[in-house]
Order: C-alpha cells, then sequence, then structure tokens
C-alpha cells in the first residue's frame, strides 16, 4: 500500500531494506504469522474535501448541550479578556518547547519567570516553579517534597476536606513511594483542629495537607496549623484555587511552607475538563527540594538582562537518585495563559472578580434557602462555592435545570448539591436559575 503522506520514496524504502539485509518489506516482516497479518487495505472511511470535513464536524458539534454552568467542584466558569486566547495561539508560543538554549529561548524564559513573579505574589511565597500539569498532580508533588525533606518521618496527614479526586491521585503516589497517608477528621465540614494535635503528638509526621477552600467551598480557619506542624518539624501544605487568593488570606500569611493547586480559575476555558495548570510555590528554604523547573533572571557578557533555567535538580543533569521530579513538559503554554490573564486583569481586575464571584454566591444561597426547600449544610463562611441539603430528589433537580439549559451543580450525595457561582453569572441567569428550581418544587409538591 503507498501511503500518500508518508515521505520516503522507492528509492529510500530500498536502500534501508538493504542497510537491514532484506529483499523486501514481505521478507522484513517474515516472522509474523500470515494469521495475524492484516490482508488487504485498512478500513478506513473515504477521503473528504475541506469543505465536507468542517461540515462532518459541525454536525458532530451540534450534538452538544451548552449549559449555563452554576458547577464548580475545581473547574471554574470565569470570564478572560478576548486577547488572551488571542496572544497564546500565536505560533511561536504554541510551537515553543524546552527552552534548554538560552540564547534562543529568551522569550519562553521572559514569560516563564513573569509567572513565576505573579505566582509568587499572588500566594505570598518566596519561590515559583514553572510549573505543573495539574493541581492534583501538584499536590502529590508537594506531599513527596515533605517525604524527601523529613529525615526519618514517613507518615503525611491529609484532611478530611481535601477533594476526593485530588485525594486518589496522592494515595496513588504514596503507594509507590512507602509514604502513609493519614486522614485528619473534619468537624461541621471542616479541619478538626484537635485530631490534627492528637496525630501530630504521635510523631513521624513529615507534612500536612489542607485545601482552601476546602472540598465543600468552605473558607476554613487556619490559625496556629503552621505552628502546630512547625513544633514536630512537618511541612505545613495548602491547596487553594488560585484566583481566590486575588481576596482570601494567602498561605504565605497562614504560614505554610508549600503553597498548591489548580490554576484553572485564572481564566483558562472549562473545554470539558481540561487542560488545567497545577502550580506550586514554597519558602525560600525547600526551592532546591521543588520538582520542575525554575527560571531565574540576570545578566549577560555584556551586561544585559538575561534568563536562564536555574537549579535544576534533574535527572538529566544530576544523579538520578538525588533528582527530583521531572513534572513539567510544555505546560508552560498555560503558563504563559494565565500570566497573560493576570497582566490583562490586573489586581484590581482579580479582586473584582473574586468578589463578584463571591456576592453572587451568596445572593443564589439566600435565595434558594428562601424556598424552603434547602438548608445550609454546612454552618460555615464559605466563598463562591457551598453546598445545600435539598428535600427532595437532587437527580431529578438537576434534570429539571438541564431541561432548561442549566448545569445545576454537582451532586454530594442523596441529598447534597454543591453549586458554584463566578463572575460570568448574569442577575438574569440567577434569578432564572432561582424561578427554575421553586417551579419545580412547587410542581413537586401538588405531585406529593
Amino acid at each position: 500500500m503507498q501511503h500518500r503522506y508518508l515521505p520516503h520514496t522507492q528509492e529510500d524504502i530500498q536502500q534501508m531494506l538493504e542497510r537491514v539485509g532484506v529483499s523486501s518489506l514481505e521478507a522484513l516482516y517474515a516472522d509474523v504469522p500470515g494469521s495475524v497479518r492484516l490482508k488487504g487495505d485498512y478500513d478506513l472511511p473515504e477521503e473528504l474535501s475541506e469543505m465536507e470535513v468542517r461540515d462532518m464536524f459541525a454536525a458532530v458539534s451540534d450534538f452538544n448541550q451548552p449549559l449555563i454552568c452554576f458547577a464548580g467542584a475545581g473547574c471554574y466558569d470565569h470570564y478572560a479578556p478576548a486577547l488572551v486566547q488571542n496572544l497564546v495561539e500565536r505560533s511561536e508560543f504554541l510551537t515553543s518547547y524546552t527552552p534548554y538554549q538560552a540564547e534562543i529561548s529568551q522569550g519562553t524564559l521572559h514569560y516563564i519567570f513573569e509567572y513565576q513573579s505573579m505566582m509568587t505574589s499572588l500566594t505570598g511565597m518566596d519561590i515559583s516553579n514553572a510549573s505543573m500539569y495539574d493541581g492534583a498532580t501538584a499536590m502529590a508533588e508537594a506531599v513527596m517534597m515533605a517525604f524527601s525533606n523529613a529525615k526519618k518521618a514517613t507518615k503525611v496527614l491529609v484532611s478530611n476536606t481535601i477533594d476526593p479526586k485530588t485525594r486518589r491521585v496522592v494515595d496513588t503516589y504514596a503507594k509507590f513511594h512507602g509514604i502513609c497517608i493519614e486522614t485528619i477528621a473534619s468537624k461541621n465540614g471542616a479541619t478538626d483542629p484537635d485530631d490534627l494535635k492528637s496525630k501530630l503528638a504521635e510523631g513521624g509526621v513529615a507534612g500536612v495537607v489542607v485545601q482552601q477552600p476546602n472540598r465543600f467551598g468552605i473558607i476554613e480557619d487556619y490559625e496556629g496549623f503552621a505552628d502546630a506542624c512547625h513544633e514536630q518539624k512537618a511541612l505545613f501544605i495548602m491547596n487553594s484555587v488560585a484566583a481566590d487568593l486575588a481576596v482570601l488570606r494567602t498561605p504565605g500569611e497562614w504560614g505554610a511552607d508549600v503553597a498548591v493547586g489548580e490554576a484553572q480559575s485564572l481564566g483558562i476555558p472549562m473545554t470539558f475538563g481540561g487542560p488545567g495548570l497545577g502550580y506550586m510555590c514554597c519558602t525560600e528554604k525547600l526551592m532546591r527540594k521543588m520538582p520542575g523547573r525554575i527560571v531565574g533572571m540576570t545578566k549577560d557578557n555584556r551586561g544585559q538582562r538575561a534568563f536562564v533555567l536555574t537549579l535544576q535538580a534533574r535527572e538529566q543533569h544530576i544523579r538520578r537518585q538525588k533528582a527530583t521530579s521531572n513534572i513539567c513538559s510544555n505546560q508552560s503554554l498555560m503558563a504563559l495563559y494565565v500570566t497573560i490573564y493576570m497582566a490583562a486583569m490586573g489586581r484590581q481586575g482579580l479582586r473584582e472578580a473574586a468578589e463578584q464571584s463571591y456576592a453572587k454566591a451568596h445572593w443564589l444561597c439566600d435565595e434558594l434557602l428562601k424556598t424552603g426547600h434547602f438548608k445550609l449544610t454546612y454552618d460555615q463562611p464559605f466563598f463562591n462555592e457551598f453546598c445545600l441539603t435539598f428535600d427532595g430528589n437532587v437527580e431529578a433537580l438537576q434534570a429539571e435545570c438541564i431541561d432548561n439549559g442549566y448545569l445545576a451543580g454537582v451532586k454530594i450525595d442523596e441529598h447534597t448539591l454543591m453549586l458554584a457561582v463566578t463572575e460570568k453569572r448574569t442577575d438574569d441567569e440567577l434569578a432564572d436559575l432561582v424561578d427554575i428550581i421553586s417551579n419545580f418544587t412547587e410542581k413537586e409538591e401538588e405531585n406529593a
């Protein structure tokens, strides 16, 4: 079969066959039994023109059902200025890869440096890397950092209020590295400080992991947590939704040693669940334990500002047994995305988006409570995501909302619904969702 998109000519093929000492392609595969060989052409559809391909994809896209999103659970529908998408799609960014050759990679190194600078400002930490695959692997890598930093401790404590999806990734990492993961109990939807202190007192703890806001959207009070960890020589690790740090107390202000989380909330579209961007920041004393890459600023031999990869403790550069993780790849494209987003929004824009999300979430919560069919699952402060206990069928309620064009939250259990609101949700959308839910509950009452 002649493959029209393969560049090898018949002369090329013949030269390669002669080099390996066979006369034909059949002879090359002589050891493969005839019973498992493909006979005839591949079962592929006929070729299409460009217009036909466009029409085909348009028809497939019609199966999508766009919904107005009131769901979160780690992935949020935030606004991004149009210039972000336009700039990040420039060919020189899309085709760039690992910037090993600093001489020809100054642009890539520059924006990574700017990304690091912005993330340290956002988290209140000293050092940022660039970057991680997503928030879950970033947290798992932070657990690995704590384990590596400890001399003899093999145990890491993880709050019960961590997102279960993230927890499963952490458990997978830990299983194959001999790390014991223990759960800190929760009370009324928040981490139990008494259980934390009790487990720390048992000794052997390398690190403690909490989440802010937590898996239920609750803003937890972590006062004293860092001191309790440091008294036992354990690292305090905080996982946060990046956008929320525009108004919330930063991990640095809480005394965290490592700050990690998902940066998708910094304008990256939801796009059916990906891609995301994991961020990781830490104190200066831990920077040699940090995985991935760090870009530094220096001067060249002419005294001009220049950017270089620095502190590279990867297996390409040092002995493998001493190396940190090499989890980064070209997620720097997403790092560029959030860098442009943060530059375009500015401090005030980030703060305003967060404040609008907070205000709209609290308005929606209050209106739903007025229906008499909901109550707050946890009597705790929340940011832009909250859990409500519903006195009816959660799945039936969500189905009704979907029929009306709304994705109404995430089902937590049989009677608990978690809703998320961002600055993108308009007053009309909020009011419309309340009306849909109110009408549904009224019909359910009539049918009861």
